[in-house]
Formats: C-alpha cells, structure tokens, sequence
C-alpha cells in the first residue's frame, strides 16, 4: 500500500456489493481464439469461469450532481494536484444524462459478470436526483478498498466539436508514487478494452487521442488513485445524433456492455 492511501472518506460508505472502424492488431497476448471465449461469455451465461473474480465499476457522475454545485465543487485529492469532487456529467441534446446512461450501462455488465461467477462492486449505489457523488478520490480508491481484480470507470463525452463521434479508453500515466505500480497493468487493461470495443464494431474517436481510441492522463483521480488496474471508458460522444440514439436505446446499452463484459472477462482470464 503506497503512502497516498489515506483513510477512506465519507462517500465510500456508498460502495455496494452489486446484488467501425478497421481493427488494428490485437494487443500483446490477445489472439482471436481468446476473443472467441470472450464474446461466448458476454453473449451467454457460461459456468463461472470468474468465480473468485472481483470487479469494481464506476458508474461516472451521479444523476444530482446538478443540484449539489457546493459539495461536488469542493476541492479533493487527485494525486499530484487538487479537483473539484466532481462534476454534473454531460448529456445528449435532447437531455439524456451521461450519469443516468452510465448507471444503466453499468447495471447489464454488472448482471452478466455476476452471472460468470465474478463478485461486483459499484461506485454508488443509485442514480438520483436527491443524491452526489461519490467524489473522484472516493472512485480512485474503491478498487483498493474491494480487493478488486480491476476498476472501470463507465463514462461518455460531450464534445461540441463538428462531426466529433466515436468512443476512447484513458490509461493513467505512470506517475512516481502514485501510479508507476499500476501503469502497465492499466495499458493492458485499457487495450483491451479497446480491442474488445473495437471488435464490437464501435467507431474509435475521431477528434481525441490522435483517433486510435486510445489515451493517456495524468490529471485524473479517479486513475491517479487507483490501487489496481484501472482504465476510463468514454463509450462515445452523446452530442453526436447518432451516438445519442444508440446510448438512449436498451438495445444500444447493451450492446456497449457485452463488449466491455467481453475486454473484462478476457483480461481477467489471460
């Protein structure tokens, strides 16, 4: 345990046991027959080939973060440098939350990660206009504080840009102190998540990360605090129509969450 791991903070009372374009090479140790077994996990219960698994899920934002500016503005640790606890989120232009799209998103992988047998934890326990948070260092440390396998943070952007579409995964930065632990295993977690999108046939951003779907920050608390391997999915941009309607429609989710039950369940069991 690095010396950043302070004392667990209010909001981690939250934590709750949860009851297209071309694709480029597969990342290192990812083959087509490994693929294989994960699509056939996301797709259909099989017998808990991730019994003894945990898997920590961060659903980003919370539905009331809006009504709560004071407590969600106040300053927390990210690592290095100081954030805000955290932020409304964004929407679709018709006014579909981000944070009610990754609570729903979150909900069917956590379903079918369950049902292969893995034990999940989620990051709040609601989505709700009478609630806000947990803050980003509560989220950072949630994977520590599960003894989780792995951490993914659930999001979606809200870029303006013109013709902005297509979703990318973040990878902490290998930060001494902080991250330099964690900074590989989080790479490999992230390329695969990629991939595992990728296969999906989602498109990879367009307008972000030099359009490889991939992209790496050091100013994130919710990685910068991670104990575990731990990567941000931002599934796509909510402002583009078509991207909207997908994240707005059941099918669409869950569409985005078989494959992210696809890149967890082949990581977990490489």
């Amino acid at each position: 345990m690095r010396q950043r791991l302070l004392p667990a903070v209010a909001c981690l009372a939250l934590l709750v046991p949860a009851a297209a374009d071309a694709v480029t090479a597969d990342p290192p140790g990812i083959t087509g027959s490994g693929w294989a077994k994960g699509a056939a996990l996301a797709a259909r219960p099989v017998p808990h080939p991730l019994e003894g698994r945990t898997v920590v899920l961060d659903p980003g934002h919370q539905l009331g973060n809006s009504r709560h500016l004071a407590q969600i503005n106040h300053l927390v640790t990210a690592g290095p440098s100081r954030k805000a606890c955290n932020t409304t989120g964004t929407s679709t232009n018709g006014g579909y939350p981000e944070a009610t799209f990754t609570w729903r998103v979150a909900q069917v992988v956590r379903r079918s990660l369950q049902r292969a047998g893995a034990r999940v934890v989620l990051t709040r326990s609601s989505n709700s206009r009478a609630a806000w948070g947990p803050c980003v260092d509560a989220r950072g440390r949630a994977g520590a504080r599960a003894h989780a396998d792995l951490e993914v943070s659930i999001h979606a952007d809200g870029s303006f840009a013109r013709g902005a579409r297509g979703f990318h995964v973040i990878a902490p930065a290998s930060l001494r102190g902080w991250t330099d632990d964690i900074a590989a295993p989080s790479r490999r977690l992230a390329l695969t998540l990629r991939a595992a999108l990728s296969r999906a046939h989602f498109t990879r951003a367009n307008y972000i990360a030099g359009g490889d779907g991939l992209d790496v920050r050091s100013d994130l608390g919710t990685l910068n605090l991670s104990d575990v391997p731990v990567a941000m999915v931002e599934l796509g941009n909510m402002r583009d129509a078509t991207e909207a309607r997908r994240m707005t429609s059941a099918a669409g989710r869950k569409r985005y969450a078989r494959a992210l039950v696809a890149g967890i369940s082949h990581y977990l069991r490489r």
